[in-house]
């Protein structure tokens, strides 16, 4: 008998995670115009860095966090600075230099660790029981804080001014720089962000999929690719849309059709987005609502 709450608890839980992973994403595209292929890289080193920190380290879960954060964030920070700047109005080699990146930091995981995959330390034990659904209270923590960072990055971008930079940036760069807005300063912030997203994002995958492994971060990097041209490339508001489509339809295909086949539903439903609706469901901009 098919279980109607766990399913739906299961698809608004990864949904916020998947949400997470996107908004990044989309962050560097709707500024910037480059796909950033290494951001599925980012995932993998939140990931990493939030083990070490609890297992090596010890410093507990606020450790987990804040390297979780950081340490991506250094990274995308870096990458932009030192390789991407230069080329960020060549979109095409802006993908081929973040893909090489993203191969570069799984091969040195690759070489450097002992085993294909570790498992992280429970953020916050225990079960609660919601309606007759056992819920992980991690999962419910994840989804929380998920949704906390969504709705707080819906703020900056409204109500600051940097926020308000950061959207004239995304509609028109020339513009932005007559009216005094510097368009380096800005795209920096978003890799630092989007890296700082996609590590928390990682730390929430490896805790809800079981650890962090090398590749952990290709099928978030595809998802994340099917998620913003299904919202609409550089839509804030169409990735967590979208990410909630995506969810949605993987855990119905995991638990109501065949599990060998969650990778190939986002792809069909990209394809029909594509066929349909090109420009995705809301634009091509980052937008504030």
């Amino acid at each position: 008998m098919v279980d109607v709450l766990t399913i739906a608890v299961q698809a608004i839980i990864i949904s916020a995670l998947y949400a997470l992973v996107a908004v990044g994403f989309t962050l560097i595209f709707g500024v910037g115009g480059v796909l950033n292929l290494a951001h599925g890289a980012s995932i993998t080193i939140g990931a990493f860095a939030a083990y070490f920190a609890m297992t090596s380290y010890g410093l507990g879960i606020v450790g987990a966090f804040a390297a979780a954060a950081i340490v991506p964030a250094v990274f995308g920070g870096i990458l932009y600075l030192g390789v991407i700047r230069q080329f960020q109005d060549e979109p095409i080699i802006v993908m081929i230099l973040t893909l090489v990146t993203s191969v570069a930091v799984e091969a040195i995981l690759v070489t450097t660790q002992d085993a294909t995959s570790y498992t992280l330390p429970v953020l916050v034990p225990g079960t609660v029981d919601l309606a007759g659904a056992t819920i992980q209270i991690t999962s419910l923590v994840m989804f929380a804080i998920s949704w906390l960072i969504l709705i707080a990055l819906f703020l900056y971008v409204n109500k600051t001014d940097t926020g308000r930079a950061i959207i004239a940036t995304s509609m028109d760069r020339k513009g932005a720089f007559l009216v005094g807005i510097d368009s380096g300063r800005i795209n920096l912030l978003m890799w630092v962000l989007a890296g700082a997203l996609a590590g928390l994002a990682g730390l929430f995958l490896a805790q809800q999929f079981g650890g962090a492994a090398w590749d952990m971060g290709r099928t978030p990097l595809v998802l994340s690719f099917a998620i913003v041209v299904i919202g609409g490339l550089g839509s804030i508001r169409g990735s967590v849309i979208g990410a909630y489509i995506i969810g949605t339809i993987e855990v119905l295909t995991v638990n109501l059709v065949n599990a060998e086949l969650q990778g190939l539903m986002p792809l069909l439903v990209l394809v029909a987005v594509l066929l349909l609706r090109p420009e995705g469901l809301f634009g091509q901009e980052v937008e504030t609502t």
